[in-house]
């Protein structure tokens, strides 16, 4: 199976595949390699008269393999994208349809959040024809890696500081952290190494107010600046929910939990096995230090309870700004 990079790159070269179906829970690099068919496989001249776009609930497998066998006018192919395909009913039942398609024809499937089961000769059957791409959800300890080499490939470096802030505080949407990134590559020049201060000014995420902050702070049992941060979250709670915190000390908790368990404790095999950049090493090492492994149990079940109190269960009145200096107290003391 071709990778995502592997495919853009025959597009961009007009190497294109007699049909692509894009499948898988990430819906970004669908999206992207279908824009990139959309926009890439003709001029826009013959868009008008060559390229069809069908969504998936207002057409059915002979619809679809009707405007495939149509031919181009007056251009070298025809493009037929069918977006939402998910909603086609039957869908399988096209694979009758495949082999009487015409080599003038670009067909491509949007077939977002769902899979083909691969067992089935539809799916064996697009993969061997064309391309069979399956789009797979970037689990957290993926987001800054794919930061840097988004980055990377626009002609910016960035700085771990800065690549964490964005992952803690942009989360694993795709599409969302992309548009964020926009706006770093539009405001800032070339060849730049991006640091904390450029994501505070143009993302406006506070490079001294934010959960890695708060995690380094909590591991190094600074309380003062845990409470200083805690305070400020209170204060902004559209932008720092309770929620999304507990969420992301859990993962810290649990990593520590894992570092604990590891034999071999040099830098690169602990980077690999925490699923973090080796400059962050050194502080995990720290905060093991601090909290040993049944602190860091008790402190998992501690977010739980906070997990829980942040979505209305046993928290009564209590305001959210409270409820954060409760769980720093608890986690800390």
């Amino acid at each position: 199976m071709k990778t995502y990079e592997q495919i853009l790159a025959e597009i961009h070269k007009k190497q294109f595949a007699p049909v692509y179906f894009l499948t898988g829970e990430e819906p970004y690099f669908i999206d992207m390699i279908s824009e990139t068919i959309e926009n890439e496989a003709l001029d826009e001249a013959d868009r008008a008269f060559n390229q069809i776009v069908l969504y998936g609930r207002d057409v059915d497998v002979e619809t679809i393999a009707n405007h495939a066998r149509s031919f181009p006018m007056m251009g070298e192919r025809m493009v037929v994208i069918v977006k939402e395909a998910q909603d086609v009913k039957n869908i399988e039942e096209f694979e009758k349809y495949l082999d009487t398609i015409p080599e003038t024809t670009l067909l491509v499937f949007v077939y977002k959040y769902k899979k083909l089961d691969k067992r089935k000769t539809f799916a064996k059957k697009l993969d061997k024809k064309g391309v069979y791409y399956e789009s797979k959800k970037l689990y957290d300890n993926n987001i800054p890696g794919w930061i840097q080499n988004y980055l990377k490939a626009e002609g910016y470096s960035i700085t771990p500081k800065a690549t964490q802030m964005l992952a803690d505080f942009l989360g694993t949407d795709l599409h969302k952290i992309a548009n964020e990134l926009k706006k770093l590559t539009i405001a800032l020049p070339k060849n730049r190494s991006i640091d904390d201060a450029d994501v505070e000014r143009n993302i406006g995420i506070s490079k001294d107010y934010n959960v890695f902050e708060l995690q380094n702070a909590i591991g190094s049992r600074d309380v003062l600046k845990a409470n200083r941060i805690v305070n400020y979250f209170g204060d902004n709670g559209k932008d720092n929910p309770l929620l999304v915190t507990a969420i992301t000390l859990y993962g810290y908790f649990t990593k520590l939990i894992k570092l604990h368990c590891t034999q071999d404790k040099s830098q690169g095999n602990l980077a690999t096995v925490l699923g973090v950049n080796p400059f962050f090493v050194k502080d995990y090492l720290n905060a093991a230090r601090n909290y040993p492994p049944q602190t860091c149990i008790r402190n998992i079940s501690v977010l739980r309870e906070f997990d829980l109190k942040s979505k209305g269960y046993e928290s009564g009145e209590v305001s959210e700004k409270d409820l954060y200096r409760e769980m720093i107290f608890k986690l800390m003391h």
